[in-house]
């Protein structure tokens, strides 16, 4: 974990209520794909928590979705300003553990971090299937950038406005190892419909780093803390 100072070099809405921003600063206390940051934002109390889209020396990728004061002033910021933030927060997913062809699936806000992972496990020669679940055509993102990486795309809108109709969970037909990331009613599905993998969890945050214990989950070794030891869980792990 490291705080610093980045600057923005973009920040603009990609969907409905989803804005993409791009830091500049120091990148190296991110180590796995599905760890977060915690944003310092001008007029609020508590940071932000918000997962990495993706990273490279030097550069940050974030996605959020405008849910409240804090996300609403976060997407008013400009090129050129600078904020604070705790980078390298959280356990990602473990990339040894991943077999050769696991499905990645997310929905709404929970796509983000599946994009970083699916880019590594091509540098790695895996063959992902990328399974996206949104709301409507208007919510969608991100399909073209996960199509460039040459992996398999299928996508899901709850109003049958784009994609096939329905839930992202209904696309699963048999048993796989799967990387999810998404609301908790997605993931409590996927875990029925999977056999193992590593699943994100979404969780309020107070501090981010495990000292106030106001995210923490029961797991079957006891409770854990989804900003310390997740928020990527093992399936064998997650207690409903």
């Amino acid at each position: 974990m490291k705080e610093a100072e980045y600057r923005i070099l973009e920040n603009r809405e990609i969907a409905r209520g989803v804005f993409r921003m791009l830091l500049e600063g120091d990148s190296s206390e991110i180590r796995a794909p599905g760890q977060f940051v915690n944003l310092h934002i001008p007029g609020s109390f508590l940071r932000r928590p918000i997962s990495v889209c993706d990273w490279e020396e030097g550069k940050i990728t974030l996605i959020y979705k405008v849910v409240g004061h804090g996300t609403e002033e976060l997407s008013r910021r400009e090129a050129g300003e600078m904020l604070r933030a705790l980078t390298g927060l959280g356990n990602g997913y473990m990339l040894s553990k991943i077999p050769p062809r696991p499905v990645l699936c997310g929905g709404g806000v929970g796509v983000p971090p599946l994009y970083g992972l699916c880019r590594r496990l091509v540098q790695l020669g895996k063959h992902p299937h990328v399974l996206l679940g949104f709301r409507s055509k208007e919510d969608v993102f991100y399909e073209e950038e996960f199509r460039a990486l040459k992996v398999p795309v299928e996508l899901t809108t709850e109003d049958g406005s784009y994609g096939k109709k329905g839930f992202v969970t209904e696309l699963l037909e048999e048993k796989c190892y799967a990387l999810c990331c998404g609301p908790e009613p997605m993931l409590r599905a996927l875990y029925d419909r999977t056999e193992d993998g590593q699943f994100s969890f979404e969780e309020r945050m107070g501090c981010g780093f495990g000292a106030c214990m106001g995210c923490s989950r029961r797991t079957k070794d006891g409770w854990k803390r989804v900003c310390t030891e997740g928020p990527v869980f093992f399936r064998e792990e997650i207690v409903w």
